[in-house]
């Protein structure tokens, strides 16, 4: 294949600018909202780990690395961060001591709520017009693009 033709291949396809054209503006739409709810205190990157602490509390730092896909080091100082406001406790493991567990605080349960109500209706912007179905093909189609490319960084 020629220079040419593979310079007009890689233009053809689009689904990696359009993944970050979709991460950018519903980075911004879920600011706003957040905003419009006065709920300014929490950034969207600590939000991240938030929701992943809501799915699974009290959970291993490496395991919630993965879950966020944020760096040990990232991770270490956001928590650092989000310990001192109150929102999580540093806990050890009742089966290693030497294993520190992330733990929700009563504070942060309470906002929950609030970041439900946002989830569900960023969720009804970003899939609206979309069948269950389609919505279903769709996130699997996601997740394999997403299992490709943790395979080419690993």
């Amino acid at each position: 294949m020629s220079k040419s033709r593979k310079k007009e291949k890689s233009f053809a396809r689009e689904g990696g600018f359009l993944i970050a054209r979709i991460f950018q503006v519903s980075g911004r739409v879920f600011a706003r909202k957040m905003r419009e709810r006065e709920l300014t205190r929490i950034t969207p990157e600590q939000g991240r780990i938030l929701f992943a602490l809501w799915r699974s509390d009290g959970i291993a730092i490496q395991e919630l690395a993965g879950k966020t896909s944020l760096s040990k080091s990232t991770l270490t100082a956001m928590l650092d961060r989000l310990e001192e406001a109150g929102h999580i406790v540093r806990v050890p493991s009742s089966e290693d001591r030497r294993r520190i567990m992330i733990r929700l605080t009563e504070k942060d349960r309470l906002l929950r709520d609030a970041y439900i109500k946002i989830s569900d209706e960023m969720n009804d912007l970003v899939y609206r017009g979309f069948s269950d179905e389609e919505i279903d093909a769709f996130e699997e189609q996601l997740k394999k693009i997403l299992r490709n490319l943790e395979e080419a960084e690993s």
